[in-house]
């Protein structure tokens, strides 16, 4: 999956989506996936949902002969018309703490000292962050579990029914496989094509794989925060590759923008782009990574008035990517990947292998986003494993002949893509 995350609160209402529909089709994506669109709670928070059977008024276009339900099913109906299949947060292990699902059905949330218990994050430091405007559900002990899994199903109908194929499923971990088991088992009866991929950041390796088990298509990895050295990412990638594929994203909606942490480098941002296309099966965007965007998205403070002016295009480059990805079935796999010897340490020499043997690459990137850098190799063909020739598959000066030795100068933060057909 290619994934275009469209903010509902920077794109606005849904009628105003059309453009960035677009530009998503035109970048080659063929998913787009938004954050929750039903009615929050006082906090406003997107992912503090207070209705879940009732549209975000703020994503509804005042006025309109349309009914809240129908104004979704039009836009995704546009994104059809693009190519483009859509994807929603499925949020279900909590609500707004003000929802009606409180008083109406106490027996489903988690409850200490008698109150509902809030769900909380411990972060690397060790601080602990608590979300007062959540109350947390109880898959484990809840006397009506059966009665919470039923509306869950019935919540999953209805976003079908407004015309989601895709669910990316919040914070998957912290709800029981065979809870998950039973979602997606009991769906995919009426709705085959159904794909649930699990957001499993901040969770160990161990619970990644253990989640993944409960046959979701896809799991989020966690390539953003490698810094190109060091083996955590390979090992965490060949735990999970031969159970699900996995999703690399250059930014998130819950993460910095990545302009602003490189220091307003287009060279970094074209590097991490091309490395998380090419490095698992999916990838992903959220909107306004193509222009440059410096704004962090909030998911209760940005509003529409927000959009940016253009500070870079990536639109051509990030299309550029996703036709390579799409080309070459080794781009669209989770083969094995190794990291290779290379003459200068800043250089990331990396091979990758089609689990069915449709292809390899080869996959050299510049760490550096600042400085040219040498890369020398002795023999590419030792690398493969099987007849080439090798291909240059690079989206920046593509070479119709590559000589042994190969020799390159990599500008800032390029790639060479390198590539051989089955």
């Amino acid at each position: 999956m290619k994934i275009y995350n469209l903010f509902p609160r920077l794109a606005g209402p849904f009628a105003d989506w059309g453009p960035h529909l677009q530009r998503a089709a035109l970048m080659g994506f063929d998913w787009v996936f938004v954050n929750p669109i039903q009615q929050p709670g006082r906090s406003a928070s997107l992912y503090s949902i207070a209705d879940y059977f009732s549209i975000n008024k703020d994503l509804l276009k005042p006025r309109a002969r349309l009914s809240s339900e129908n104004q979704v099913r039009a836009m995704v109906k546009e994104a059809q018309a693009h190519g483009l299949s859509m994807m929603i947060d499925l949020v279900i292990n909590h609500c707004a703490i003000d929802s009606n699902l409180v008083k109406q059905h106490p027996e489903w949330f988690v409850r200490h000292g008698g109150k509902v218990a809030n769900p909380f994050c411990v972060e690397a430091d060790g601080n602990k962050v608590i979300w007062y405007d959540l109350a947390q559900f109880d898959y484990e002990d809840s006397p009506d579990r059966e009665g919470l899994v039923q509306y869950c199903l019935e919540l999953i109908e209805y976003l079908v029914g407004l015309g989601f194929r895709g669910f990316r499923c919040d914070a998957a971990y912290q709800i029981p496989q065979d809870i998950w088991r039973r979602l997606i088992e009991g769906v995919r009866k009426r709705h085959p094509d159904t794909v649930f991929v699990a957001e499993t950041l901040g969770c160990s390796p161990e619970q990644t794989l253990a989640t993944a088990g409960a046959g979701f298509d896809a799991i989020f990895n966690s390539s953003k925060w490698w810094d190109f050295n060091g083996d955590w990412l390979l090992k965490q990638y060949d735990l999970t590759r031969e159970v699900v594929p996995s999703i690399s994203f250059p930014e998130s909606h819950d993460t910095e923008r990545l302009y602003c942490e490189t220091g307003d480098n287009a060279n970094a941002m074209r590097q991490r782009y091309l490395f998380s296309a090419l490095f698992s099966a999916g990838v992903m965007i959220p909107i306004g990574f193509e222009y440059g965007f410096r704004s962090r998205l909030d998911v209760v403070n940005t509003q529409p008035d927000q959009w940016e002016g253009i500070n870079i295009d990536l639109t051509h480059y990030i299309a550029q990517i996703n036709r390579i990805k799409d080309t070459y079935p080794v781009f669209q796999s989770e083969g094995p990947i190794e990291r290779l010897d290379a003459s200068n340490p800043a250089v990331l020499l990396l091979h990758k292998k089609h689990p069915a043997g449709k292809g390899e690459a080869l996959l050299a990137l510049n760490k550096d986003p600042w400085n040219r850098q040498h890369l020398y190799v002795e023999d590419l063909y030792r690398h493969i494993r099987t007849p080439g020739p090798l291909i240059d598959a690079s989206p920046e000066w593509p070479m119709d002949f590559l000589p042994t030795p190969f020799e390159f100068e990599l500008g800032p933060g390029m790639g060479r893509i390198l590539v051989t057909t089955p």
